[in-house]
This record gives structure tokens, sequence and C-alpha cells, in this order.
């Protein structure tokens, strides 16, 4: 009988620890916990023993190392609050109310722990995120709306550069032409009127074989027509 009761005796006299809570924080780390619990520093008013403040984040740690048979308890956070980690004992689930997140807990035979950091993003500070957030999206706008401006301009730069329209409003391209060619089609324009090879190379000072291979060239690209008279070829425009 005498063993039996010295190893009893520390299962006798064992806290039976049991909690019914609910914990609120204020925006500056203020911590009340308040209801039914028979733990002796568990229930606290406006303290700051439990919240820990650095640079913009905000940790709060409720964490008791002895074992509780049965706890249950709403832990209500500032308004604006956003988690960035959450670590608790028990069973947890997340909800929003009236711009406050509530985080509810309930465990059995078991450490009660609430670690929770989290930041408090006031109203001041969402407008000027969603200024800057619109100030961005105008500005990509702004900027998408002019870089299809100046690829136009640019297009059409290269649309007139590359077709020239003679009197009669008949446009050619000068699209794929070297220098040599874009010379000759240029030169039928401002003529007017046919031009023999004999004509285009005293015009454009270019040699025999050079303008023979070029006009060549231009009649296989559909640009020109060569008709034979005589011992000369008559070059001539050929309509689009």
């Amino acid at each position: 009988m005498f063993f039996i009761s010295i190893f009893s005796y520390p299962l006798v006299c064992a806290e039976n620890y049991y909690a019914d809570i609910e914990i609120n924080v204020d925006d500056s780390g203020v911590v009340d916990i308040e209801g039914i619990s028979n733990h002796p520093d568990l229930l606290v008013k406006n303290s700051q023993l439990y919240t820990y403040k650095k640079q913009s984040y905000w940790l709060l740690n409720i964490t008791k190392n002895e074992v509780f048979s049965d706890y249950i308890y709403v832990l209500t956070l500032p308004e604006g609050s956003k988690i960035n980690h959450i670590k608790t004992s028990g069973f947890i689930g997340i909800e929003e109310e009236s711009g406050k997140l509530i985080i509810s807990g309930a465990g059995q035979n078991e450490s009660l722990s609430v670690v929770v950091q989290y930041q408090i993003i006031s109203n001041e500070q969402s407008s000027v995120d969603f200024i800057i957030l619109s100030i961005l999206i105008i500005s990509i706008i702004i900027l998408t709306g002019l870089l299809f401006y100046f690829v136009f301009k640019n297009k059409q730069k290269e649309s007139v550069g590359s077709n020239i329209k003679n009197d009669n409003e008949v446009e050619y391209s000068f699209k794929g032409l070297s220098e040599r060619q874009k010379e000759i089609v240029q030169l039928l324009i401002d003529f007017k009127r046919p031009l023999t090879q004999v004509e285009i190379q005293k015009e454009l000072d270019m040699p025999k074989a050079a303008v023979s291979r070029n006009v060549h060239s231009l009649e296989i690209k559909g640009l020109i027509e060569i008709e034979k008279i005589g011992m000369s070829n008559l070059i001539r425009l050929k309509k689009p």
C-alpha cells in the first residue's frame, strides 16, 4: 500500500486544465483573454505579454505547455490584419467578419498553443497601394499605346518609302528592289513614257550591262514590259 500511494500521488495532484476563452487583440498589440479556465495565468486583461512587433510584422504567441483535457478558443485579430504565418495546436478555422479575421480552435489532451504572425494593412495604406496600382496600369496602357503608334508610323514610312504613284495614281512598289532597279522605275515614272535601254543608260549614267541586267530583273518581277523595236528594246512600266 505504501508503494502504491507513492506512485499514485502525482496522478492525484495533477491539475486537469480546461479553457473556453475569447482572445481579442487590438491594433496596438494589447491582448484580452476572457472566458472560463482554471489555468492560473491564462485569463488576462490589457496585456502586452503575448505580442511582439518587428518592423511591420506582429507576432502573437499564446503558449501554455501544460496539458489541457479540453479547450476551445476564438481569436479576433485587429481590423485590416493579414496573416503571414500561423501555427496552432488542435483543429482551427479561419473566417472574416466585419473586416476582422477570426480564428477558432479546439483540442483535447494536449497543450494550448496559438502562434500567429500578421500585418495590419491600414485603409490609408490600401488607398496608397490602389493609387500606385492604378498609376502602374495607366502607365502600361500609355506605353502600349505609344508603342503601337510608333510601330504604325514606321510602317507608314516604310510604305511611303517603298511605294510611289505616277500621275495616273498608279502605285508601284519599290519593295525588294535594288537601288539601280529603283532608279530605273523612278526614271520611267518621271518621263511618263517608255524609254529605250540606251536612253536609260544615258540618263542614269549606268553601264550598259547593268541596265540590261536590271531591266531583265524588273521584267521578271512584273514591273516593266520590254518591247522589241528593230535593234532597240523599248521599256515601259507595267500597270500593277
